[in-house]
């Protein structure tokens, strides 16, 4: 029976560390966190995180000799007090640990130094672009003066400890009859990846893959209906724009007995792996069945740059067109070469480092020039400390070189905030959008266009259109302060869905910007619209709005008890909390309960949107 010991109250808003004892001499150490720990999109949720590591401990191997414990996903420098708490009570400083480093970046970085002073007989055990990135990022320090120069009077770091590279897949044995087997996974986001997999009990400690972001004790889903939510948000964020690359590692995972999935963040699986392997698969497959594509090519040293992408690649796909994440400090040219030639538009990111931009960055960059088709739009982003030349080189010589900008260069000092990232997402859907506007319009000059206008004439699609619905306009705020986030939309498809509790369903688009805001657990105002009085607020809302635009700007608004945006002009509004998603093809339905209502007209009635086809709102 697994059971759970804290290291301090999980309940607490404070960060924890809690015990899971899973079998004899094996122990998950689950840092939590209620609160949201960065601003990253795949945080976007807001429902806290968790971070699982494993822990094997000493004992005799099966010839009787002694064997070292070894420590599978250290978690990142965030949960480094609670972590370090438990982890000296679990293995002495003298001990000769071993540290399975399944995921580089500075953060993780950051709590092995730590790691590495306090157990001095510390080995790291790593992919070969793992051992790569530990060099490169060991002795780096964040830039704290205007030239980009490390602060003189910060404490001198401990030498990197001594490296075990796992150049291919390749098991060892462990203390009480435990065997890992470790199987190196790239991708561009994560170069450096490692799984790991205990073939005694069938657990695979699985890294970034299967991820969610919840603030979880338990140590398994109760069911798949629990986390689907979470994991399909990770996925988008995080490993649609790679698809491809997450395709070969479940392929390479089909082989393993596996009897529990236990990821870096959230709940194991347990019971449900395999649809959970196929959703990944499924899910792949909608990116793939597009078209068009958008090659985003970046390298970050602080994650900063990379998170800019992220939210630049969500936006991208929620318009159905393709992302290929590309990181150029480790894909070989000839696969560099190839997305350029092929992908509709070019999106390069860059950090500054030392007045400079990265090696890699340089070189791609003049594969670009070179072999870029120029009729195809780029775009330039990234974040810097102080200066941000690289971002100049970036975007001169594209300009010199007769590119055409997506839009403005997006240049973000030190680490881009929530609003910042939400104006990324928006500026990648508002790409996709004209990607996709560009291809109907060719389709029209040369023929092929008459799919469209055939579903208009269809009389199933005729008649679909006679279904009415009530205009309304759906108004949203999230978060507080600094994190606060907003968003509105007019919608028609609108349906009283239940009476007790009062209910109603919204269909929403995928590549609208609201989309985010509107998961389980999320509020939102639905303001009924009069008729004869619609017409104002359809303009105000149905007016296109640039990437991170406040749609609320120049208009007198009330709130609902739950603060929600109100439109005084309304003839009715409902404060409504979002408790389902059901994807429905290119739209999402919502189910809401309704919390909190009024009439402000109690003479007026509704204005309905009239449609003479079922192809088009």
């Amino acid at each position: 029976m697994v059971s759970t010991t804290p290291a301090a109250a999980a309940g607490n808003a404070e960060r924890a560390v809690i015990r899971i004892p899973l079998e004899p001499g094996l122990i998950c150490l689950r840092g939590l966190s209620p609160r949201r720990l960065r601003f990253e999109v795949e945080y976007g949720l807001e429902r806290g995180t968790s971070a699982n590591s494993f822990l094997f401990e000493a004992g005799s191997g099966a010839g009787g000799q002694s064997m070292p414990p070894v420590l599978v996903q250290p978690p990142g420098d965030s949960f480094a007090e609670p972590f370090l708490e438990q982890l000296r009570a679990l293995v002495p400083a003298e001990a000769a640990l071993k540290v399975i480093v399944g995921h580089v970046n500075p953060n993780r970085v950051a709590l092995l130094r730590r790691l590495a002073e306090g157990w001095p007989a510390l080995m790291l055990v790593a992919s070969n672009a793992g051992a790569r990135l530990l060099q490169d990022l060991w002795n780096q320090r964040r830039p704290s003066g205007p030239n980009g120069e490390a602060d003189g009077q910060a404490e001198a770091l401990p030498p990197l400890p001594p490296l075990d590279v796992v150049k291919q897949e390749g098991c060892r044995s462990l203390a009480h009859g435990f065997r890992l087997c470790l199987y190196p996974s790239p991708t561009p986001r994560w170069p450096g990846g490692l799984i790991a997999f205990e073939e005694s009990t069938g657990l695979l400690m699985s890294g970034k893959f299967f991820a969610a972001h919840r603030c979880d004790p338990d140590w398994a889903e109760s069911n798949r209906s629990s986390t689907e939510e979470d994991r399909r948000y990770f996925y988008d964020c995080l490993m649609a724009p790679m698809a491809g690359q997450v395709e070969a590692v479940l392929n390479r995972l089909d082989a393993l007995p596996i009897r529990c999935i236990a990821p870096g963040h959230g709940p194991a699986i347990s019971e449900s792996w395999r649809s959970l392997l196929n959703d990944y698969r499924r899910w792949g497959e909608a990116q793939g069945r597009s078209r068009l594509s958008v090659a985003l090519l970046f390298a970050s040293a602080y994650g900063n740059t990379a998170a800019i992408a992220d939210a630049l690649a969500q936006g991208v796909a929620r318009t159905g067109v393709r992302v290929e994440s590309i990181n150029c400090e480790f894909t070989p040219p000839d696969k560099l070469l190839e997305a350029i030639r092929r992908c509709d538009a070019v999106l390069i990111g860059s950090p500054t480092l030392g007045g400079h931009a990265p090696t890699p960055i340089v070189s791609a960059l003049g594969t670009l020039l070179a072999e870029g088709d120029r009729s195809r739009p780029v775009g330039v982003f990234g974040s810097f400390g102080w200066s941000g030349e690289a971002l100049d080189l970036l975007e001169s010589k594209l300009r010199d070189g007769g590119f055409q900008f997506a839009f403005a260069p997006i240049k973000v000092k030190f680490s881009p905030d929530a609003a910042t990232l939400k104006t990324c997402e928006e500026t990648g859907t508002a790409l996709g959008r004209s990607l996709l506007a560009e291809q109907r319009r060719q389709q029209r000059r040369t023929g092929g266009g008459g799919g469209l206008s055939e579903s208009r004439s269809n009389p199933a699609v005729q008649a679909l259109g006679r279904v009415v619905g009530s205009l309304c306009v759906l108004t949203t705020v999230k978060g507080r302060g600094e994190a606060t986030l907003s968003g509105a939309m007019v919608a028609s498809w609108v349906s009283q869905a239940s009476f007790n509790p009062p209910g109603l369903t919204v269909a929403v688009a995928k590549d609208r910007a609201v989309e985010a805001l509107l998961h389980v657990g999320d509020g939102f105002a639905l303001n009924v619209l009069a008729a004869g009085r619609e017409s104002g607020p359809m303009k105000q809302f149905l007016q296109p709005f640039a990437p991170g635009a406040d749609r609320f700007a120049g208009l007198e608004l009330e709130q609902s008890p739950g603060g929600q945006p109100v439109l005084p002009e309304a003839l009715a509004w409902l404060e409504c909390r979002v408790q389902q998603r059901m994807e429905c093809g290119d739209h999402w339905l919502l189910y809401a309960e309704a919390r909190a209502g009024a009439l402000l007209d109690a003479g007026g009635t509704t204005a309905v949107h009239q449609r003479r086809s079922g192809a088009n709102y």
